[in-house]
C-alpha cells in the first residue's frame, strides 16, 4: 500500500499552535485515524484491497483498488461497486458515533468527555456533509450512480456540492464575524479546495463525455 503525508499538515500544526487550538486539532486528528479505520475495516470485510494511505490537514484517507468483478454485477444503472463504496463511506461516521457512545460509559472527567464527543461530532458533521469527496459526497454519488448512471451521477453530484458549499460558507461567515474561530476558516478554505480540485476534474470528465456522445 502506497503513503503520502501532505506537507501543508505542519502549516496547520503551526497555526492551531499559535492559535491556542493545538490540543482540540490533535485530538481531532487522533479520534480521524478511528474514522478511517472504519472505512479500512469495512473495505477488507467486502473484499476491497487498500491501494494508498493519505495524511492530510483534516485527517486520513484510504483510498481501494477497484476490480473488474465489482464492475460486472449490475444494480439498476449501477453496479455493486456502488453499493460497496456507500457502506465504506458510512463506516467511517459511524466509527465516530460509537467513540461517543464508548466514551460515554467511561468513568473519566467531564471536560475531556466533553472535548471527545465535541472532537467527533466534528469529523461526523463534516464528512457527512454532501461534499464530494467527502463521506457524505460519496454516498449522494453513489445513490445517484445507482438511479441515473454515472454521467448523470458526477453532474449532479458536482451541482449538489456546490449548492452545499456555498450554504455552509455563508453560515461559516456568520459564525466566523460572531466567534472569530479560525478552525472554522480554515474548514471552509479546506472545503473550497477540495470542490474546486474535483469541479476541475468533473469539467475534464464532461468533455470526454460530450466527445463520445458526438462520435
Amino acid at each position: 500500500m502506497r503513503f503520502r503525508i501532505d506537507l501543508k499538515i505542519f502549516v496547520f500544526i503551526i497555526l492551531f499552535y499559535f492559535t491556542k487550538q493545538i490540543e482540540i486539532y490533535a485530538m481531532i486528528m487522533f479520534f480521524a485515524i478511528f474514522h478511517e479505520l472504519g472505512h479500512l475495516l469495512a473495505g477488507l470485510l467486502l473484499g476491497m484491497k487498500p491501494d494508498k494511505m493519505e495524511i492530510m490537514p483534516y485527517g486520513i484517507a484510504i483510498s481501494f483498488r477497484l476490480t473488474p468483478k465489482d464492475y460486472n454485477k449490475k444494480i439498476k444503472c449501477g453496479n455493486q461497486l456502488e453499493l460497496k463504496k456507500i457502506v465504506v463511506a458510512l463506516a467511517g461516521p459511524m466509527t465516530n458515533v460509537i467513540m461517543i457512545w464508548i466514551f460515554l460509559h467511561m468513568n473519566i472527567d467531564l471536560v475531556t468527555s466533553l472535548m471527545v464527543i465535541y472532537s467527533n461530532l466534528l469529523l461526523i458533521l463534516f464528512n457527512l456533509l454532501p461534499i464530494y469527496p467527502l463521506d457524505g459526497g460519496r454516498v449522494v454519488k453513489g445513490i445517484l450512480h445507482i438511479i441515473f448512471g454515472k454521467i448523470k451521477a458526477e453532474k449532479y453530484t458536482n451541482a449538489v456540492s456546490f449548492v452545499v458549499l456555498m450554504i455552509v460558507t455563508f453560515i461559516a461567515s456568520i459564525v466566523i464575524y460572531q466567534f472569530e474561530n479560525i478552525a472554522i476558516f480554515l474548514a471552509v478554505l479546506i472545503l473550497w479546495g477540495i470542490f474546486i480540485r474535483e469541479d476541475k476534474i468533473y469539467e475534464r470528465k464532461n468533455k470526454i463525455y460530450q466527445l463520445l456522445q458526438k462520435v
